[in-house]
C-alpha cells in the first residue's frame, strides 16, 4: 500500500530508522491536490492548494509502524485515504494537528464530528486527489 510522504518521511535515513528491518520502497514523486504544507514543530497539512512528496510502499507492519511514530494513538497526526489519480488505489496521507504542532496562524477546517472528519470534508471539497509525477 502507498503512504504519501511530504516532511521527514521523504529521508531515507529516518524511513529506515522508523521502519527497521521491514520491507519498503519510495515508488517516485508525487503531488497532493487539496492540501498544502504548513510548518509546525513538525510538517502538516492545511485545506487548499496543493504540496509535493513522494509514495513510500509498506506492507501492513509497516504501517503500524508508521502510525506510532506519526503519533496517531495519541491524536497528534490522523491517517486518511486519498484517491491515487489512476483511480486503482488509495493512498494513506497523515495530517497533524495543527493546534498540537504549533502552527503558526490560524489553519482553517470545515466542520466536522473529529479531526480526521475535517480532514476528509477538506479533500471532498476540494476533490483531493494524488497525482504521480515523472
Amino acid at each position: 500500500m502507498y503512504v504519501f510522504v511530504y516532511g521527514t518521511l521523504t529521508d531515507p535515513e529516518r524511513v529506515e530508522a522508523v521502519l527497521g528491518d521491514e520491507r519498503y520502497e519510495f515508488d517516485g514523486t508525487a503531488t497532493l491536490e487539496g492540501l498544502h504544507r504548513v510548518e509546525g514543530r513538525y510538517p502538516t497539512l492545511a485545506p487548499g492548494g496543493s504540496v509535493d512528496g513522494r509514495l513510500l510502499e509498506v506492507d501492513n507492519v509497516g504501517l503500524e509502524r508508521l502510525d506510532r511514530y506519526e503519533g496517531v494513538d495519541t491524536g497528534l497526526y490522523v491517517r486518511v485515504g486519498v484517491p491515487l489519480a489512476d483511480g486503482e488505489q488509495t493512498v494513506r496521507v497523515y495530517v497533524g494537528r495543527p493546534d498540537r504542532l504549533g502552527v503558526a496562524g490560524r489553519v482553517e477546517w470545515p466542520e466536522g464530528s473529529s479531526f480526521a472528519a475535517r480532514v476528509r470534508a477538506a479533500l471532498e471539497r476540494s476533490n483531493g486527489m494524488v497525482h504521480r509525477r515523472e
